[in-house]
């Protein structure tokens, strides 16, 4: 494979799934971990990517300095972002993960809307803070740079004191026998604890991310009450997921 093909492949995987780790490209790739180094750094240096330890994330995944061409399929994400806020009402209470879809919803939730959002993800409490009818809880605990939300035992304790009527699971990988799945086994542990802390979980994820899977399972996914796509519900990459019993919007 020449190096300008690994080259795409690494970005469209980054793009994708906003953060890839470099023992995934290498195997994706099949070469050694030293080659998929030295093609980070050049992307890197390119400004095509940004290089983190272990592996690299999109330069839209930053969303606080971004601009708006940098955000991998944004016309998708907004168009996931109006079907999702669909399914909210005054009184509610709502758990939003985080990842560049949530964010999208976080902006698209009408002010007029009365709820209460809790959140790990800075960028989504960013975006609330113009809607004076919605009650924020920021979920405190150690902040992961790669992942941009808060993890580890202080904002699982909090998620355990919840019982969010939804929650938005940000989502990097789905797949209709594999669940829903990571590769970062801290946004595991936050993930399966938002679970728990909710009555219906809806996953908003793009297209592209479906029939992919990463190393850690965060749930079943029988365990997913609603998966919202910029697809038609009747899409025939849909399939699969309506034989689970999965609403789809």
């Amino acid at each position: 494979m020449l190096k300008e093909e690994r080259h795409q492949i690494i970005l469209n995987e980054v793009r994708i799934h906003n953060r890839v780790l470099l023992t995934n490209l290498a195997e994706l790739l099949d070469v050694s971990l030293d080659t998929i180094r030295r093609d980070i750094k050049v992307l890197h240096d390119a400004k095509k990517l940004k290089k983190v330890h272990g592996g690299a994330i999109s330069l839209g995944f930053n969303n606080y300095n971004a601009v708006v061409h940098d955000i991998y399929a944004l016309d998708s994400k907004k168009h996931i972002a109006k079907k999702a806020i669909q399914l909210l009402k005054d009184g509610q209470v709502i758990l939003l993960s985080g990842g560049t879809t949530n964010v999208e919803v976080a902006k698209l939730i009408p002010p007029r809307l009365q709820l209460t959002c809790f959140t790990p993800s800075l960028q989504v409490a960013i975006q609330m803070l113009n809607k004076p009818h919605i009650e924020t809880i920021f979920i405190g605990g150690k902040l992961s740079n790669n992942s941009q939300i808060t993890v580890g035992g202080l904002a699982i304790n909090t998620l355990s004191q919840i019982k969010a009527d939804i929650c938005f699971l940000g989502t990097n990988s789905i797949n209709s026998s594999e669940g829903i799945t990571e590769f970062d086994w801290e946004i595991v542990q936050m993930k399966k604890a938002m679970i728990k802390a909710s009555k219906k979980i809806v996953s908003p994820s793009i297209s592209e991310k479906l029939n992919s899977s990463k190393r850690y399972k965060i749930c079943e996914i029988e365990d997913i009450d609603i998966l919202i796509t910029e697809l038609n519900p009747t899409d025939v990459k849909l399939k699969e997921f309506a034989n689970k019993n999965i609403s789809l919007l």
